[in-house]
């Protein structure tokens, strides 16, 4: 296809798509002439896959460019691949300064990894949030929250078994990339929607009066 015709089938602008190229994002079409190009299917895959890591996942281009080189790395397995994506899009917090509080919070989700024996690092961005998190409920006050933390791990595993499930039904390295990318991002809308669905029924169930009907207390349904 040229490249107009890949850039009414994606929704992507030409000069964006030569942008792409030109910055190594996308790799060149096969020249027909010296100012045609065709691209093919592989093409469009990449720059959807492009465009989900920016549009959805929120990545500069200079990150894009790193899971991309993880993509087209034949020798990383594709454990490695997703690590490099899902590290990216994991939310960066601020470099604190290690205090009582966040020093027993890295201590606490360090247990937590090796109880449930999680293949996962200690330093990975996802555990540092973890622990910045727990560590903001000490200082206000509400370090107990952590008791809880075993069953926040129950449903976590459940639901990053649905996610790997669902990922293992993509066919290329790309549209697994893709998935990964776009059902992290939106699967966490997707939870903490359905998480406060949940709460709002259970507080309806254990705090309101037998003649209130659902919804959270000062909450009417339609």
């Amino acid at each position: 296809m040229r490249i107009g015709e890949m850039s009414r089938r994606t929704g992507v602008p030409v000069p964006t798509i030569k942008y792409y190229v030109r910055e190594g994002l996308l790799p060149p079409g096969r020249l027909t002439s010296p100012n045609q190009a065709t691209y093919d299917d592989a093409h469009e895959r990449r720059l959807r896959l492009i465009r989900a890591l920016l549009d959805v996942g929120g990545l500069k281009v200079a990150a894009i460019a790193d899971v991309l080189a993880a993509v087209d790395d034949p020798g990383k397995s594709v454990h490695k691949v997703l690590g490099v994506a899902t590290a990216l899009i994991v939310p960066k917090y601020a470099d604190e300064e290690a205090d009582a509080e966040l020093d027993a919070a890295r201590h606490e989700v360090r247990e937590l990894i090796a109880r449930r024996g999680w293949l996962v690092d200690g330093d990975f961005p996802a555990a540092e949030a973890l622990a910045a998190a727990l560590a903001a409920l000490e200082r206000v006050g509400h370090g107990a929250f952590s008791q809880v933390l075993e069953a926040y791990a129950d449903a976590a595993e459940q639901v990053a078994r649905a996610d790997l499930a669902y990922v293992a039904g993509r066919a290329g390295l790309d549209d697994l990339v893709e998935s990964v990318v776009v059902g992290t991002v939106l699967g966490d809308t997707l939870f903490a929607s359905l998480r406060r669905l949940a709460q709002a029924d259970r507080s309806a169930r254990v705090y309101e009066s037998d003649e209130s009907e659902g919804g959270m207390p000062g909450i009417e349904g339609d």
